[in-house]
């Protein structure tokens, strides 16, 4: 590794460099989570996102939202605001319960409130702490917790731990992992409003992993993140070792087969390979996906790397990435590569967001969020 923290082995246009750190500075040694958190502490946190002019971070062990109303350009910037707690001291399940996913789709906040079963939905991006949601997806309102609102069977208009979700083709999905399934509607919905599109089980009732038999190209163990560049539509299915891939996400919800399967050898494998050189073309647990500028991120999460494919692979399966992140090679493995934690080194990592020439990690395992940069750029 090199002392910038960019694998030699990677092509220049694909070697990123860590740039800014948030949450535990880590360097040198493992930063256990603060028993007071603070506007400037995570843990284990799992989602993160950011665009031009904002960032957002998922402090999912603290069952928190943290925002920053600028993108931080200096290691350890105190959050600006709190949401699901009072302020920045208070931890605990409150509003939020191990909340993961996080984006803003049409200037509106959507939060995976995972283990409460359910999406929140802001009108706005807050610019004040504790301000309490606008809307409830999968619960019929704000007191709601239980899965599948209660019932034994998965239900048409509930959740099991939804972990994440996404817009692909103008249409948003949720990798409602519980169920083992994702369901789409035709834009974001309004409360109340049922999915139109089933992918991964035979009806609206069904939950079993892997439609109760052997995986294949229309079943699911645990999906978990959703991404697209717009047409496309991705899924990483973490519990499978894998992430499948729709040229068209319209032809997905009318029970085409993906086209794509990356981290297996085909798409009736599931295997897992916990010991041993791991390869540019396996996966262990890839929680995390994110696509941006003709790139395609995976958080190989229990691998401790991010890979990137560069452009995205548009057929076929195991196809290797271009690039690693966070180990020397695509053979290592290692929990901060079995050494200490630095600034380029991951820990579980878990959700990540990409945008333009920066990419965002959310390294649970190090109580942090790392941003990188595109080695050489600003």
């Amino acid at each position: 590794m090199s002392e910038a923290g960019a694998p030699h082995s990677n092509p220049p246009a694909l070697a990123f460099a860590p740039a800014v750190r948030l949450g535990a500075p880590s360097t040198g040694g493992l930063a256990l989570p603060s028993a007071t958190p603070a506007a400037d502490t995570m843990y284990a946190p799992r989602g993160v996102w950011f665009d031009d002019e904002r960032m957002i971070v998922v402090d999912s062990g603290n069952h928190r939202i943290l925002l920053w109303d600028r993108v931080p350009e200096e290691d350890g910037v105190p959050a600006d605001h709190v949401l699901g707690q009072p302020d920045f001291s208070e931890e605990g399940p409150k509003l939020l319960h191990l909340p993961t996913g996080v984006a803003v789709i049409d200037g509106r906040l959507v939060v995976a409130d995972a283990w409460h079963h359910r999406l929140l939905i802001w009108n706005g991006v807050p610019d004040a702490s504790d301000v309490p949601p606008d809307a409830v997806l999968g619960q019929s309102d704000l007191s709601g917790f239980d899965p599948n609102r209660g019932r034994d069977a998965a239900v048409r208009d509930g959740f099991y731990w939804p972990y994440s979700f996404g817009v692909a083709g103008g249409r948003f999905f949720v990798a409602d992992t519980g169920n083992r399934r994702v369901v789409a509607w035709p834009g974001l919905p309004e409360p109340g409003e049922p999915p139109e599109w089933l992918i991964g089980q035979d009806d609206w009732t069904a939950r079993g992993e892997n439609r109760d038999g052997e995986v294949g190209p229309l079943t699911f163990r645990w999906p978990h993140d959703v991404a697209s560049d717009g047409t496309t539509l991705w899924i990483a299915d973490a519990g499978n070792h894998r992430v499948v891939g729709w040229r068209d996400a319209h032809a997905a919800c009318e029970g085409a087969e993906p086209e794509i399967c990356l981290g297996q050898k085909d798409f009736r494998s599931n295997g897992e390979w916990p010991y041993g050189p791991q390869g540019p073309g396996i996966h262990r647990f890839p929680y995390g996906i994110s696509l941006d500028g003709g790139r395609l991120a995976i958080s190989d999460t229990a691998n401790n790397r991010i890979l990137i494919h560069a452009p995205p692979p548009t057929g076929g399966a195991a196809c290797p990435a271009d690039a690693v992140l966070a180990q020397p090679d695509f053979e290592a493995n290692g929990e901060n590569r079995w050494k200490a934690v630095e600034p380029d080194t991951l820990c579980w990592p878990y959700g990540l967001h990409l945008h333009g020439d920066r990419l965002a990690v959310a390294d649970s395992g190090n109580n942090r969020v790392t941003v990188w940069r595109v080695a050489g750029r600003g």
